[in-house]
């Protein structure tokens, strides 16, 4: 795992949560969420986001079923991890997924904030930043 800033990304058909790291400290951040299902919005939102943070790698996480199969939404997020190697030319990490949702409503329970309406939009980057934290950990497979 190189050292430096990394951004990882909960990717959806129609959002993509964004949260951000640095390998020495090992702790996530939410950053954003880019919520169009437009891809050349989508990865206008995502140049700029690396132009501002410079990540060293980035980190997308596979949706597995609870067995540990992939399913329809594996691919979508395999082919979206490619796309991100082609365009941006950085190492891209693809690490399993699976209760990071789960994770995320439980952190935002805690954090106070309700599901629902105001829930729903720091959903899918505090799912990114249980990503990247899983990334921390054990870093997965190279794209």
């Amino acid at each position: 795992m190189p050292e430096g800033c990394a951004l990882a990304f909960d990717f959806g058909e129609r959002r993509i949560g964004v949260a951000v790291g640095d390998t020495l400290l090992g702790i996530p951040h939410p950053l954003a969420t880019i919520d169009t299902p437009i891809t050349d919005e989508r990865f206008a939102a995502i140049a700029k986001l690396i132009a501002e943070w410079q990540p060293k790698q980035l980190v997308v996480g596979l949706p597995m079923h609870p067995d540990g199969v992939e399913h329809e939404m594996s691919a979508l997020s395999r082919r979206f991890a490619n796309r991100l190697k082609g365009r941006f030319g950085l190492p891209v990490w693809l690490v399993d997924e699976r209760y990071t949702s789960v994770i995320a409503e439980q952190l935002l329970e805690e954090a106070g904030v309700k599901k629902g309406r105001k829930q729903k939009p720091a959903l899918d980057q505090v799912a990114a930043q249980a990503i990247l934290a899983g990334w921390f950990e054990q870093p997965g497979t190279a794209v």
